[in-house]
């Protein structure tokens, strides 16, 4: 009963702690909590959740209802013999390795460019903060992403956006990033 309890607080905490990241920078964000697999973050009111059918693919997705090519989703990997995020190498490091394997895979038909890559504490996880321009063939795109490890499994946020509205979305886009949370 005990765990329960405390399983139902720390629910609420997280709850109210992403709730109360809500600011002037961040208004017009709502909050998504995933209990299950411990995370949470900030994503703008009139986006939607993405019903997903693939197994293997991202754990969620949003994206807005307007502009639909705007979205964020979290994709959960297992970390080989419980490695933690200085183990799998510095920002910049793995900033290269999601390009080389996530965003701009061989034969993808994509290129991506590392633009930043910088390190960030919250509380006593450390997370790799990245930012890219991507191009596809029919479009240029600008995302941010947020990596951690934790429990075992890398967790991988991304913010995307054309690269044309990418200066009217920036402050958006790095606001879901960086309130990304793990429980």
């Amino acid at each position: 009963m005990l765990k329960k309890i405390a399983a139902f607080l720390s629910c609420m905490l997280l709850s109210l702690g992403l709730s109360g990241c809500v600011s002037s920078s961040s208004a017009g964000l709502q909050s998504y909590i995933d209990n299950i697999d411990g995370y949470g973050f900030l994503y703008p009111i009139g986006w939607i959740q993405v019903e997903l059918t693939q197994e293997g693919g991202p754990d969620v997705v949003f994206h807005d209802i307007i502009n639909p090519t705007e979205n964020v989703s979290v994709v959960i990997n297992a970390v080989p013999d419980g490695q933690s995020l200085d183990d799998l190498g510095s920002p910049t490091e793995v900033g290269y390795s999601l390009q080389q394997n996530a965003l701009a895979p061989e034969g993808s038909g994509r290129t991506a460019e590392l633009v930043d890559a910088q390190e960030r504490n919250a509380g006593e996880s450390k997370f790799y903060m990245l930012e890219y321009k991507v191009h596809l063939p029919d479009q240029d795109r600008h995302d941010v992403a947020s990596v951690v490890v934790h429990r075992g499994q890398l967790y991988t946020i991304n913010a995307s956006t054309t690269e044309r509205r990418w200066n009217r979305m920036k402050d958006i886009m790095q606001n879901i990033v960086t309130s990304f949370s793990v429980t």
